[in-house]
């Protein structure tokens, strides 16, 4: 039996000035090639998921947590946060928080980079990633002369340079125009014909058609559908 890239197991998160959790109990195995789409009001904790689920909380943000999450089998407090970015990658939903270099070529190497590929392999990377997002055109463009749609694919081509085998969208196509979340949705089909798993994050249903099973977030209860 295939073992789930990523395992929730009585998973809860509670915010350190907060009495009540966030959510409570979370039990979900996200397995090779399927997409998860989360959805709920503003304001459940999505986000939050998509942080624990990530590493984010709590290497960089800080919580109470019990239960455990697994990556891969191993729990993800105690996988390095460079290997973790080669399996888990995060793409938010304003795209300016991620994008900091000069040009988009810095910005897709900066991953590789940054765990001391061959530059031959960093080449290869880079054009591979401009292919997929459409953005070959832009190599050498700043990513601050870019459409709100643009960046938010650099940034999607940023992580998937990285080559991680799980991809968390968090409302990133909340701020894209029709033609722009068409693209996203265009690149997410071949990525789960890959075998890629994603988890799709998004309070507008529509956009989360691709999704296998649906987790609603709300009133710190978990719906599944």
């Amino acid at each position: 039996m295939t073992e789930p890239r990523i395992l929730a197991k009585d998973f809860s998160f509670c915010f350190p000035d907060d009495d009540a959790p966030v959510w409570s109990n979370l039990n979900f195995a996200l397995n090779p090639g399927e997409i998860i789409g989360i959805t709920g009001p503003s304001g459940c904790g999505k986000s939050t998921l998509c942080y624990c689920l990530s590493g984010i909380i709590p290497r960089h943000l800080p919580g109470n947590i019990r239960g455990k999450i697994l990556v891969d089998g191993q729990p993800i407090a105690e996988i390095p946060l460079p290997r973790l970015a080669q399996k888990v990658g995060l793409v938010f939903q304003d795209p300016e928080t991620q994008l900091f270099c000069t040009t988009v070529e810095e910005e897709i190497a900066f991953g590789p980079e940054n765990i001391c590929l061959a530059p031959a392999e960093i080449e290869t990377r880079i054009k591979e990633v401009l292919e997929i997002t459409g953005m070959t055109r832009y190599r050498y463009t700043n990513p601050s002369r870019l459409s709100g749609g643009e960046q938010q694919l650099i940034a999607l081509g940023a992580v998937l340079a990285l080559r991680p085998h799980t991809l968390i969208l968090d409302e990133a196509m909340s701020q894209l125009d029709q033609k722009g979340r068409q693209r996203v949705q265009e690149i997410i089909r071949p990525l789960k014909e890959a075998g890629k798993s994603l988890i799709l994050v998004d309070h507008q249903v529509e956009n989360l058609a691709k999704a296998d099973r649906l987790l609603h977030l709300e009133n710190g209860k978990v719906f599944w559908s």
